[in-house]
């Protein structure tokens, strides 16, 4: 009697081990396609000023960019733009932190590419915001604005009045206004007026492509100028 009570406790607890979910043969924990996930940023933190970083001149410096590891990634691919000036770099690495020298007293963004070996498949990260340290500076000027729609080079269906709404940010969090330059050329001059909202109304016809841009203001007067948007109307 004794041997077959201790033969079922043995098979029970085999069966136990076995379904234990979570285990290193659990096929949830597989992507079969082997594609890597989107890594999760770390620093410099989004929308905030760097205070970090060695000071290798009197306008640059070099900051440590850090993220969480990505599922499947071999490597990474660190694409981080001058805010001031549109140009754009990147730097690729096998490790989920990288050293980059920068200009101090500028904004950025930046974001990283999850890359796998055994596949062409990528995954691009959130994009993140930042101003680098620049000596002496009390007060900074606003991020440039962000389009959040209509997003770049959409097409609208219909004319008419079009809702343009933006994001704007400051690392001194004292943003006062916002003045949107529109129109059918593709450095606009027009202006539809000065706001505290993040979002103007504009009026639109069919068959044409317009322009739009945002200019930052403020409480100390400083201003920046958002990159030249556009979408075309049907």
């Amino acid at each position: 009697m004794n041997r077959i009570v201790k033969i079922l406790t043995a098979v029970l607890t085999i069966g136990t081990l076995t379904s234990c979910p979570g285990g290193k043969d659990n096929p949830d924990d597989i992507d079969p396609s082997g594609a890597p996930s989107a890594a999760t940023l770390v620093f410099p933190d989004n929308n905030m000023e760097c205070t970090e970083g060695t000071v290798v001149s009197d306008s640059q410096s070099t900051i440590l960019f850090q993220w969480e590891a990505a599922a499947n990634a071999n490597s990474y691919e660190v694409n981080i733009t001058n805010l001031n000036t549109n140009s754009s770099s990147t730097v690729n690495t096998n490790t989920n932190e990288v050293s980059i020298t920068v200009e101090r007293n500028t904004p950025y963004s930046w974001f990283v590419v999850s890359k796998s070996d055994g596949t062409n498949a990528t995954a691009n990260s959130d994009s993140w915001r930042f101003y680098n340290q620049g000596e002496g500076v009390s007060n900074y000027a606003p991020f440039p604005a962000s389009v959040v729609s209509p997003t770049r080079g959409q097409t609208l269906s219909s004319s008419g009045n079009v809702n343009l709404e933006w994001q704007g940010n400051d690392v001194d969090n004292d943003l006062v206004e916002f003045e949107v330059l529109f129109g059918t050329s593709n450095n606009p001059t027009t202006s539809l007026g000065v706001t505290a909202q993040s979002s103007i109304g504009a009026s639109t016809n069919s068959g044409q492509t317009y322009y739009w841009r945002v200019i930052s203001k403020d409480a100390t007067g400083n201003t920046s100028q958002s990159e030249i948007f556009d979408f075309k109307v049907q």
